[in-house]
């Protein structure tokens, strides 16, 4: 969406190791050095003059041939982990996830095969499986998931591998994710931050459900609540009270409004159980100054459902679905219930 919520969003890491460095940060000895030079004496695990980078280089190719053919030496196995500066790039890199960056499914596969630890960070605190998410490579996200990838990516990441798949609609990703116990309301701006990472953002504006929304992607929306999302994810999560005084969404139901989002997005949020009594304000506030255009099948949906309660068959459903909680909710249609029964508490009537 070419509107979207640029000015909300970030996802730059909140966590860097080391911090982001600029040319004002290089030491004065280093003027006149090649920035790649630097880079490797810093922060790269091998010496300068170990500068056979063939490894490296064959997983960015993708020559499997040559994967193969090094790790038949000791001296390359010992270091199929190793964080190197590779040829076409300046962030120090394993050779893995120089391969799940490239797309090489095939050569990613054999690396891990070969002794490569799937959960290795770079500088920015991007795991192998996030960088293969965040290039849209699915085949790679498939491997790294079976081989025991953190779907949650790395705390040290604001963003994570379910977040940026709901941002750009990839709902093949997101259904690998979730196979895979990825949590659906993951939030890494609520522990420590230091003073010098990026700015807070509200709790809201960091739920995958908000993400989508924000860019009408209806059918990861859509799979991320099916999961277990939490419908009033601010409200069920600490509520950023700041965000709140600057008059920022307080819940997803204000946030799909305020968005212009079709009415689908409201009937699904109210179909999982949001509260519409959160919506802090009514008809008479959507001429607002710098609001998106409300639809009007969407508004007159959640002023419907703000007078009258819910059918008590839609209360069991949604109490029923707490109850399992979202890591059981994939074995409902295991469940010896018949079949219209399975249905409705999969949302599926």
């Amino acid at each position: 969406m070419a509107d979207g919520p640029a000015a909300d969003v970030d996802e730059s890491p909140s966590i860097i190791f080391p911090p982001l460095i600029t040319v004002s940060d290089l030491p004065s000895t280093a003027a006149g050095r090649n920035l790649k030079e630097w880079l490797q004496e810093q922060f790269c695990d091998k010496p300068l003059d170990q500068d056979d980078m063939r490894l490296h280089n064959a997983a960015y190719v993708g020559d499997l041939d040559t994967l193969r053919n090094l790790l038949q030496e000791d001296d390359f196995r010992r270091r199929i982990n190793e964080k190197s500066v590779w040829c076409c790039g300046c962030l120090p890199c394993t050779p893995l996830r120089i391969a799940a960056t490239a797309g090489h499914a095939a050569c990613v596969a054999y690396l891990i095969a070969q002794g490569a630890e799937v959960d290795l960070v770079d500088v920015k605190g991007q795991t192998a499986l996030y960088v293969a998410v965040v290039n849209g490579h699915l085949d790679c996200v498939r491997i790294l998931l079976e081989a025991g990838a953190d779907p949650n990516g790395s705390r040290h990441h604001r963003s994570t591998p379910l977040y940026h798949a709901a941002r750009v609609g990839r709902v093949d990703i997101l259904q690998e994710l979730i196979r895979f116990n990825a949590d659906v309301d993951m939030d890494h701006q609520l522990g420590p931050r230091l003073l010098l990472s990026a700015r807070t953002l509200s709790t809201l504006v960091v739920c995958p459900l908000y993400i989508s929304a924000a860019y009408h992607h209806l059918e990861s929306f859509r799979l991320l609540l099916q999961a277990g999302a939490q419908p009033d994810f601010n409200y069920t999560g600490p509520v950023c009270q700041e965000a709140l005084t600057r008059g920022l969404a307080s819940c997803l139901l204000d946030a799909v409004l305020r968005h212009g989002c079709e009415v689908s997005f409201v009937h699904l949020l109210l179909d999982h159980g949001a509260d519409p009594a959160l919506v802090p304000w009514e008809q008479v506030a959507l001429e607002a100054p710098n609001r998106r255009k409300v639809d009007p099948e969407a508004l007159r949906v959640f002023l419907e459902a703000k007078k009258n309660p819910h059918r008590l068959t839609h209360l069991c459903r949604i109490q029923i679905r707490r109850t399992m909680g979202k890591s059981r909710l994939n074995h409902i249609a295991s469940l010896p219930l018949p079949e219209p029964i399975k249905n409705f508490l999969l949302h599926r009537n």
